[in-house]
Formats: structure tokens, sequence, C-alpha cells
């Protein structure tokens, strides 16, 4: 299992936390520190469509125009951190985003 996400973010670490303590032993990957590939924002976009876009985030209105009305590849090639985070990958799946549900289903 790969958690995808940065160190600072709140939803990625307490993923991490309640994976350990369910016994899963996650591999986190920091897409800050180690960027994520072409093939793999091809993945994600793939599964998740827009979805994987935080259009929330402080990043994502910081974009200009253009930016903001490009495909979803080229908006995380452009800035990782715009991705919805984390994004896990699993035995079970893909998943994105942190919530009961998504413990539940990884840990069925």
């Amino acid at each position: 299992m790969i958690v995808f996400g940065i160190s600072t973010c709140d939803s990625t670490k307490k993923a991490l936390k309640e994976l350990d303590r369910a016994g899963l032993s996650p591999t986190f990957r920091d897409i800050r520190a180690n960027p994520l590939s072409a093939a793999e924002i091809d993945q994600i976009v793939t599964e998740f469509g827009d979805k994987a876009i935080n259009k929330q985030s402080t990043t994502y209105r910081g974009f200009s125009d253009f930016l903001r009305e490009s495909e979803p590849e080229a908006q995380i090639a452009a800035q990782p951190t715009v991705m919805k985070r984390p994004v896990i990958q699993s035995d079970a799946g893909w998943f994105i985003g942190w919530d009961d549900a998504t413990l539940a289903r990884l840990t069925a």
C-alpha cells in the first residue's frame, strides 16, 4: 500500500496514523520530495478524473486562468500540491481523500 501526499497535510497524517494502527504498514510517498512521474499522474487522473484536483485549495485558487482551465494532468504536473490528498494505492484499489468509509474498505 502506498499513500501519496505531503508531510504537512493533516488528512495524510491522519490516514498514515490510522493505517499504522490497523497494522497495514503503509509506505508514504511525499510528492514534494519525490515528485510523481507522468505515468503516475496519468494513472491517478484515470482513476479519479478532475476529482484528483483540490479546487478548494489555495494552490488552485492561485493558478492563472490558463492553468485553471488546463487538464488535471497539467495542473498536477505544474503544482503537485493541488492534488487532493491522500491518494492511496492498495490491493483493494485506489482511494482519494480520507474518511471512515475509506478506512473500513482498506481494513475489510
